[in-house]
């Protein structure tokens, strides 16, 4: 999903396991393994860079604080979820080598059973999607994410003119582009996310878990870029990176002081890909967004026609749920390459709607 705000609850830990830190600790993800609790952030970093089989552009939101990692001895990989309500909520596929994936979703699935829970799996890719559906679970789109590759990017031609004027518009209000460490800037960025909240109205809430964050163990794999106008901090990308073949870095977490100057977006990921493209990064990732490049080819035998339904009905008139249409807006901004499908799962053959809202209650919705 895209950038929201740093994430501020705390997820529910199933029994048989320890609560996650809470906000300003170095804690990262909880590793559970049944009765037994195995090594943090460093076992859930190996696992998301070193199987990328699936291709996940969002596996790095793994490392936020609050989510939990399920491991089983003698496997080699981890789940990365949440638990909301009766759910376990499932980011992306296993992150496990070939012959471990299956073996370690059954002793996932047999954690949650244990405790009368159930699991939804949300942002699996294609490949994922593919094992889910044949394990019986209705497997439908859920939207899209989007990637542009850097090398054969410009802003040049009429197409980006209106951009290329608000970045320039930006750039002479005095806005100047920094990459800083983040522990440099915390009363900065707290001060812009909590404008930019406070702008969305009074029941906006900072969603968490299906998007990034700023701090804890994660922070050092990061790069945070601020902009300034006259030395005040006005906005901010954080930049989180991507593995696989398609490796480099996701436009993750974004705030703006709503009052700055126009554009202001904009010419901040301007100044960016000028210094990724200068490193010889290949892609740069907008992340997931629900509800966006809904296409019937996408979907797969089994799937629910109700829930294909449902998500077109979101995208039309799901605003209040979550911006799609704004967030794909900006997205296509940059002139993306075709959208990559991405999946929700539900185990049993009913896409249940249940599952469906805990999702976002673990992203903190509601």
């Amino acid at each position: 999903m895209p950038p929201t705000a740093t994430p501020t609850t705390s997820a529910t830990a199933p029994a048989g396991t320890t609560p996650a830190a809470g906000p300003g600790t170095a804690a990262g993800p909880e590793t559970t393994a049944g009765p037994e609790t195995t090594g943090g952030p460093d076992t859930v970093l190996h696992a998301i860079r070193t199987h990328t089989r699936a291709e996940n552009p969002s596996a790095f939101l793994a490392m936020s604080r609050r989510t939990l990692a399920f491991t089983a001895p003698g496997l080699d990989g981890v789940i990365a979820y949440r638990r909301a309500g009766r759910y376990l909520v499932q980011l992306g596929g296993p992150f496990a080598a070939e012959d471990h994936y299956g073996p370690l979703l059954d002793r996932f699935l047999d954690h949650a059973h244990a405790q009368d829970l159930r699991v939804v799996s949300a942002q699996l890719q294609r490949a994922d999607a593919e094992i889910y559906a044949r394990r019986g679970f209705t497997v439908n789109q859920f939207g899209a994410s989007w990637v542009v590759h850097l090398p054969d990017f410009t802003l040049q031609g009429g197409r980006f003119m209106r951009m290329r004027n608000k970045i320039s518009r930006a750039f002479r209000n005095g806005l100047e582009v920094s990459e800083v460490p983040a522990t440099d800037h915390t009363e900065a960025i707290r001060e812009i996310d909590t404008n930019w909240l406070r702008s969305k109205g009074e029941e906006a809430r900072p969603l968490e878990f299906l998007v990034g964050e700023i701090g804890g163990p994660g922070q050092a794999h990061r790069r945070l870029f601020v902009g300034t106008i006259d030395a005040r901090p006005v906005g901010y990308i954080s930049y989180s990176p991507v593995y696989g073949e398609r490796a480099g870095w996701m436009h993750d977490l974004s705030r703006r002081i709503p009052e700055s100057s126009p554009g202001l977006m904009e010419a901040i990921n301007s100044r960016v890909i000028e210094v990724l493209r200068a490193e010889g990064s290949q892609w740069l990732h907008f992340g997931f967004t629900p509800f966006t490049g809904l296409d019937q080819a996408n979907e797969l035998p089994g799937h629910s026609p109700a829930f294909q339904w449902l998500m077109h009905f979101l995208w039309d008139q799901g605003a209040a749920l979550y911006p799609a249409q704004t967030q794909l807006a900006y997205k296509e901004k940059w002139a993306p390459a075709d959208p990559i499908p991405e999946y929700v799962a539900f185990e049993g053959d009913t896409a249940s709607l249940a599952a469906f809202a805990h999702i976002f209650r673990a992203c903190n919705a509601f």
